[in-house]
């Protein structure tokens, strides 16, 4: 018994390591002190737990303290996806975009002004609207931190607090052409 749970235990081992499956790990951030301004406070509590249990970073009060400074700004909205025969709506796309801009202390763009888009399909009916509104804050909720999710895998990407102008990390903007590749 003992040999089959061994031999289980390597096989699901090698399976996880063959698929490329690694555990995120620690972040190494160009900064070490960042100060996030105008986001919700859902947004700031998760995107500081997630600096600061995953790196050596800190999240300060205020931008005087920071190596960095990341501007937030978000925006909720619903738009109609179907309707049925008699014009009533049976669909609703939610949609979330988190926009955001790094820069330094004095300024200088760090990362240029980029957007995350999000979007859920949610079914409605006027019978359940009670539970609908639930369901939408909680597409909401997650959307949010997906978002945040991206936004520290975003902000990883930037080397150094001093790039010279071909460093500047290129803004991101939903259905936009990637930037050419460096050569």
């Amino acid at each position: 018994m003992i040999r089959r749970s061994f031999l289980l235990l390597a096989g699901s081992a090698l399976m996880l390591s063959a698929c490329g499956f690694q555990l995120r790990g620690e972040q190494n951030y160009a900064f070490k002190r960042l100060a996030v301004v105008g986001a919700s406070a859902p947004v700031s509590a998760r995107l500081t737990r997630m600096i600061e249990g995953g790196s050596d970073s800190v999240v300060v009060d205020s931008a005087a303290n920071a190596d960095a400074v990341l501007r937030v700004n978000e925006s909720r909205s619903f738009s109609t996806l179907t309707l049925n025969s008699l014009g009533v709506v049976e669909e609703y796309q939610v949609n979330y975009s988190l926009n955001y801009t790094l820069t330094a202390p004095d300024g200088s763009p760090l990362i240029q002004s980029s957007s995350i888009a999000l979007n859920r399909a949610m079914t409605y009916s006027d019978q359940y609207s009670t539970a609908k509104v639930s369901e939408s804050d909680l597409l909401f909720a997650d959307m949010q931190n997906d978002a945040v999710d991206q936004l520290t895998r975003r902000l990883a990407v930037l080397k150094t607090l001093h790039p010279t102008p071909a460093q500047v990390v290129p803004g991101v903007a939903p259905r936009a052409p990637l930037p050419p590749p460096p050569l």
